[in-house]
């Protein structure tokens, strides 16, 4: 299935925005994924650019192929620059979402003035998925600040501890983009209500 296919069916599903991976050498993505996302969905979601963000060019190429946001991640940036692309994203409205793992980079992330901070759950040197760990993070995040609970969501029940734990949206991949059914997939994944953080 294309990229704007896929988009589609998710935003079919109820999907309350669209992540694009364009990254080639590990995943096989590319800006014409993006693209062509964009032009699938319009204006009726916005769209993710999710790839390793290091610079302000990368940015510019985010936002002229449609994305609305970028992922920008933590623990691969240092304070400085993270704090100077969470501006520039900013200033060409484009909206940084923070991906965090540890107390200390979601620290970094509050004060870079990220918005939209996304917990991963998944280790990223042992590649294991602990959502005990994401969630006990994710009460953390700033109540004025949108909290996504990332990787290892596979069903309702994954969703359901993640909006217990106060996240306000989870972003899904493989679970939705290997299902026959995406649409379905999506749609059985939405309108789960959440607990407030007091962050």
């Amino acid at each position: 299935m294309s990229a704007g296919a896929q988009a589609s069916s998710y935003v079919e599903g109820g999907a309350a925005a669209v992540s694009v991976l364009t990254e080639p050498a590990h995943f096989a993505g590319s800006l014409d994924d993006l693209r062509s996302a964009r032009r699938a969905v319009a204006s009726a979601a916005p769209l993710l650019r999710k790839d390793f963000h290091v610079d302000e060019l990368q940015l510019l190429e985010a936002r002229a192929a449609g994305a609305a946001a970028a992922l920008l991640i933590a623990r691969a940036l240092s304070p400085d620059v993270l704090h100077r692309l969470v501006a520039f994203a900013m200033s060409i409205e484009l909206e940084p979402l923070v991906e965090v793992r540890t107390s200390t980079e979601l620290e970094r992330a509050v004060a870079s003035g990220a918005r939209v901070i996304g917990v991963n759950n998944r280790d990223l040197e042992t590649l294991k998925i602990e959502p005990e760990v994401g969630a006990a993070l994710v009460r953390l995040v700033p109540a004025d600040c949108v909290a996504i609970a990332e990787s290892g969501v596979r069903g309702v029940a994954d969703v359901k501890r993640a909006a217990g734990s106060g996240a306000d949206a989870v972003l899904v991949g493989s679970s939705i983009s290997a299902s026959p059914d995406p649409t379905a997939a999506v749609r059985a994944l939405t309108n789960v209500p959440r607990s407030e953080r007091g962050g």
